[in-house]
């Protein structure tokens, strides 16, 4: 190589800083070793690492409208070179990925050509005056968890809670499957006991036992509460009512999502 020639150090693209390389990606794009984009990747694939920083990352432009549409605080984008800048507002930081990155990068196989890391809006409690609030008890699925962040925002639901054990709400799983939602609905960490403490009444859903829901007395305050998809709640679980979905066919439970949703607009409908 001559001493004209820009040097590589395998981190950033070849090419002077501001210009574009020949491959179309400018010149102060983040290569694959880069601090940054090692990252990228424990956030988005560790959630021990989303708890210690607080942070999570989103995947695509729909994604990165819907957490500006709703105030969070992103820290800063990342652009494949196929990326329109004019997606990113003002006032963001912005890096370029060289090329090749974000597709060892990213978690799907048709990666979106925007990345952004945003930060955290960590609730530890229910504020007061809640009046409708589901809760994941024990969820495993991060698609099921979407679907529910995205039906009890479109019911208009105060919040989630997620309690412990359940799917981490900004797995990258979840955040696609709630299309948006979650940054349009108040998602929480805690335990039946401190939902109860913030004065709703928990009602637990079951395949087998309590008041038919198109019957049931939804007056708010009330927390819905749903269990894993493999178990359900346990007969014992410590909630003041139940109400079930009863069905005429052979199955013998609607999948988790679905008979939350149900219920989410059938409390939203009494409210």
């Amino acid at each position: 190589m001559s001493a004209s020639e820009p040097a590589s150090d395998g981190v950033r693209g070849r090419s002077p800083r501001g210009e574009v390389s020949e491959t179309g990606t400018p010149g102060d794009a983040l290569g694959f070793r880069h601090p940054e984009i090692q990252r990228l990747r424990r956030l988005l694939g560790r959630r021990s690492a989303r708890v210690d920083e607080d942070a999570f990352v989103v995947e695509g432009p729909g994604l990165l409208a819907e957490a500006i549409a709703g105030g969070w605080d992103v820290e800063t984008v990342y652009l494949d070179y196929r990326a329109d800048p004019a997606l990113v507002p003002s006032g963001i930081d912005v890096r370029h990925l060289g090329r090749g990155v974000l597709e060892r990068v990213a978690t799907t196989e048709t990666p979106q050509p925007i990345l952004a890391v945003v930060r955290q809006r960590v609730d530890r409690a229910l504020p007061a005056a809640m009046r409708l609030v589901l809760v994941a008890d024990g969820i495993n699925d991060p698609g099921n968890l979407g679907t529910m962040l995205r039906s009890a925002e479109a019911a208009g639901f105060d919040a989630v809670v997620t309690t412990p054990g359940t799917v981490d709400a900004y797995n990258p799983k979840v955040l696609r499957a709630s299309a948006g939602a979650i940054f349009h609905v108040r998602v929480v960490v805690g335990t039946l006991d401190e939902v109860r403490a913030a004065g709703l009444r928990l009602v637990g859903t079951s395949s087998h036992t309590g008041t038919d829901h198109t019957g049931f007395d939804w007056r708010p305050p009330v927390a819905i509460v749903v269990g894993s998809e493999a178990h359900g709640l346990a007969d014992n679980a410590p909630v003041d009512d139940w109400v079930r979905i009863t069905h005429a066919g052979r199955a013998e439970s609607l999948n988790v999502a679905m008979a939350a949703t149900l219920l989410c607009f059938s409390a939203a409908a009494s409210r």
